[in-house]
């Protein structure tokens, strides 16, 4: 994959849908009854939905006719040059279709982007987290960024008064994202992608385009494209500028096709400084695995030889919990005694995919995750009838980079009494996004609850706390492994974590009096 990796850092609700696969019944995410506290199970084969649909404004009469006095006041004093239809209302309050007058323009992709922006505002008023909106008149924020994006002459304009209008929520993780930055970051959850295998990335001190690092197997890799090289030029045109996206889908193209790419390094050149050179690289189906794995070989304090699985997760996309499925099943065949799973820099991505993987290690109908909703409601979300495919001891790696989905799968492991945290304290990003594709293409990501971990610990800007920490103290007594995988043995013996991880399974273990 040619763009950054931070494609999908927080936990997104559901798999998105479209403006017209919604209409003419419009469903929002934790549009809940009013209760003190509900509950909600979550079965991972069933892909069950946890969501209740509601129409636009639509909940009841007294909404409805409410909803319709809101966009007949967004209108008044606007010049009515053309309308804009709101549709998905099936009170008798309401026709099927509400007609309010707008200023639109003439150009047709500025128009267009104003109905998006109606569609958005709808959105944020049925769902967003904060129902005071940062304290600020929603209603009146449509009647002003239409009036301000009447004049405009292009949809990136338009677009740009979208974003200014999600800002004034002071929510960061609610904003929209245009048609094609959607399509990257589908891209990056589905796990397939058509290009040379690559993650680059623009440096904000410097502005370089570098190569992150290339897909094993990928032309990039075959091509001996090596992390820290900088990409100039895409196909003789200059990268000067532009962004990790924009460079990314330069890079990306249909099956068969080639690009060409000049890169300078750095690397193997001490007298005549940085070597440039130009590589012809096909493109190809790329599979985007978010986990690796291997099984690391442990001498124990009575001489005995045990095997550690370790599973490294990079991101919740949604191949992650059926290609960690396939992993623990194949390292138990072989024998293995312990796991250790590597969260550590995970940014996050589907909430789901973060559920599904709690599964795999859980038994029973305990409680995943809670969510809070707009009007303070608690829900449980539990397992059902969960049947973990081992039951060998289990330390989980975090840092300051596990945010949002995996701090949810860490609570989730650690509350239950699952798993040993060992690392440092984890990002602290406790907010869940729905994600919708909205009519035009683009999508818009809005909060839309918190949650906290199965015991009730505050996630949000506080973070988990490992049972264990990486400290130099921690190191003692810790005897050194080998990697049954040479390739990837080195960075693990030099891992101090993992050393760390080691040793709390060791102790696990003899406390049971033999390996299980």
């Amino acid at each position: 994959m040619e763009s950054s990796r931070a494609l999908a850092s927080s936990p997104l609700h559901k798999t998105p849908k479209s403006w017209k696969e919604r209409n003419p019944r419009t469903s929002f995410p934790f549009a809940t009854p009013k209760q003190l506290r509900t509950s909600c199970s979550y079965k991972r084969s069933a892909d069950k939905d946890l969501t209740r649909g509601v129409g636009l404004g639509c909940n009841g009469s007294d909404e409805s006719s409410d909803f319709a006095r809101i966009l007949k006041n967004a209108a008044i004093g606007l010049a009515a040059a053309a309308a804009v239809s709101v549709r998905g209302c099936d009170s008798s309050a309401l026709a099927e279709s509400l007609t309010v007058a707008f200023p639109a323009s003439r150009d047709i992709e500025v128009n267009r982007v104003q109905k998006t922006l109606v569609e958005t505002w709808g959105l944020i008023r049925e769902t967003f987290i904060d129902p005071t909106f940062n304290h600020q008149d929603w209603d009146s924020k449509l009647q002003q960024t239409m009036v301000e994006m009447f004049p405009l002459k292009s949809a990136d304009a338009a677009y740009g008064k979208i974003s200014g209008m999600l800002a004034t929520l002071g929510d960061p993780f609610t904003r929209i994202i245009s048609p094609k930055e959607y399509q990257s970051f589908r891209i990056g959850n589905d796990g397939n992608l058509q290009g040379v295998g690559m993650f680059i990335n623009t440096e904000p001190d410097s502005g370089r385009l570098v190569v992150l690092s290339c897909i094993e197997g990928s032309p990039a890799d075959r091509a001996g494209i090596l992390e820290g090289d900088e990409i100039v030029e895409i196909n003789g045109e200059s990268v000067a500028g532009l962004s990790g996206e924009v460079a990314a889908q330069k890079l990306r193209g249909r099956v068969g096709t080639t690009v060409i790419v000049k890169l300078v390094s750095q690397q193997g050149n001490d007298k005549n400084g940085p070597s440039q050179r130009e590589v012809r690289i096909p493109r190809e189906v790329i599979r985007l695995s978010p986990l690796s794995s291997t099984i690391i070989y442990h001498q124990l304090n009575d001489g005995h030889m045990s095997k550690t699985g370790y599973v490294r997760l990079s991101a919740f996309s949604q191949t992650a919990a059926s290609e960690m499925e396939n992993a623990i099943k194949e390292m138990e065949n072989q024998g293995v005694q312990s796991y250790i799973l590597d969260l550590r820099n995970n940014p996050g991505g589907l909430m789901k995919a973060g559920l599904d993987v709690a599964q795999i290690w859980l038994d029973g109908d305990g409680i995943l995750v809670n969510t809070v909703d707009r009007n303070g409601d608690m829900l449980p979300i539990n397992m059902v009838q969960s049947h973990a495919l081992t039951h060998d001891p289990l330390v989980v790696l975090v840092n300051e980079g596990s945010a949002s989905a995996s701090e949810i799968l860490a609570g989730a492991l650690h509350d239950n009494g699952r798993a040993i945290l060992v690392g440092h304290k984890t990002f602290g990003k406790g907010k869940i996004q729905s994600v919708t594709e909205l009519d035009d293409g683009s999508a818009l990501f809005i909060t839309v609850a918190k949650y906290l971990s199965p015991a009730l610990h505050e996630i949000d800007k506080v973070g988990i706390t490992p049972d264990i920490q990486c400290t130099p103290d921690a190191l003692n007594s810790v005897a050194p492994f080998q990697s049954r995988d040479k390739t990837k043995a080195s960075s693990l013996e030099m891992d101090s974590c993992i050393m760390v991880a080691e040793h709390a399974l060791d102790e696990v273990q003899q406390s049971k009096g033999t390996a299980s």
